[in-house]
């Protein structure tokens, strides 16, 4: 048993939910690991569940994605040791300065990986590995528009597209942040002149798919950017959710393809968050990915990087540190 302390929540609503809790932190059971926490990973998902826009069980304590070291290994877990480096984004309960999870659940990292680029980068990471990856199969001179360009997801998927030698076409909320990210065309219209200012941009050409994490702001216009049997992925609320959709809209608009996939559904089992983890590590490793944490909070100031991140002021990945 260790002493630490845990962001709580106790009731859904504001930044201001999030408090902090002194505990004790119990020895694994089996099958598990006790991580002391280095880095957490701030994501939007955790704004849903301080919310309740996806609701957990109260109290709970927030995050997804954490890296750090084991510090003790339950009964029946023969991979790891104490003193390896592990990350995770499975099992919840990341904002906290010790983190008990499935052994299963656990991604060795390599030596080059340091604790800050696999908590900035892993969740992120691997919802760029299913986009990019196993959702469609894009090839060279296909068009992708990325909403968000500039932020967390899309900062790793317009590069990995990119690598791909996918046209992408990457769109942010504002012209200095367009001008970050290095892509094919780099746009920062209002959404109601994103459908003409691609097209523009590609010659006449629709996209063949549109990756949306900012939700109900983009929906219609994102709609619109794609061509006849394209493919919408919504994989995120950033602006609230999507409305309620008319299969006969999607019919109209050129028997269009929509899909909302989860990243769990791509990394169900240990096989499977395995190659998810080595894709990310690869393109890391070799350059093409690079990492980019724009901001770093103490855990201890959860509330404040949550302000943050909702009002679009942050650019790339956001830390908690302990």
């Amino acid at each position: 048993m260790v002493e630490g302390y845990r962001i709580v929540v106790r009731s859904t609503g504001g930044p201001d939910v999030l408090e902090r809790e002194d505990m004790h932190f119990p020895d694994p059971g089996p099958g598990e690991l006790l991580i002391e926490t280095e880095a957490i990973g701030l994501n939007f998902i955790d704004t849903y569940h301080r919310t309740g826009l996806y609701p957990l069980p109260l109290p709970f304590t927030p995050g997804s994605e954490s890296a750090g070291r084991v510090v003790a290994v339950g009964p029946g877990v023969d991979d790891f040791a104490a003193g390896d480096r592990v990350g995770c984004v499975q099992g919840g309960a990341a904002y906290a300065t010790h983190r008990t999870i499935q052994a299963a659940h656990a991604v060795r990292l390599p030596d080059a990986i340091s604790a800050d680029v696999a908590a900035a980068t892993m969740l992120k990471g691997f919802t760029a590995s299913y986009l990019a990856e196993d959702l469609i199969d894009l090839k060279h001179g296909d068009i992708a528009l990325v909403h968000s360009a500039a932020g967390g997801v899309g900062s790793i998927l317009v590069p990995w597209l990119m690598d791909k030698g996918v046209t992408v076409v990457a769109h942010a909320g504002t012209p200095e942040k367009a001008a970050s990210v290095t892509a094919s065309h780099a746009l920062s219209c209002p959404l109601d002149a994103l459908p003409e200012a691609l097209r523009d941009a590609t010659g006449g050409r629709a996209a063949d798919v549109v990756y949306d994490g900012v939700g109900a702001d983009a929906w219609d216009a994102s709609l619109q950017c794609l061509r006849t049997r394209g493919l919408m992925v919504s994989f995120g609320n950033a602006s609230g959710p999507v409305p309620p959709i008319l299969l006969t809209d999607l019919m109209k608009a050129g028997s269009l393809f929509v899909i909302r996939p989860t990243m769990g559904d791509f990394i169900a089992t240990p096989e499977m968050l395995a190659t998810t983890a080595s894709r990310l590590f690869d393109r890391i490793e070799r350059g093409i990915i690079v990492p980019r944490i724009g901001q770093r909070y103490a855990l201890a100031d959860a509330a404040e990087a949550h302000r943050a991140l909702e009002a679009r002021e942050t650019t790339g990945s956001t830390l908690l540190r302990v």
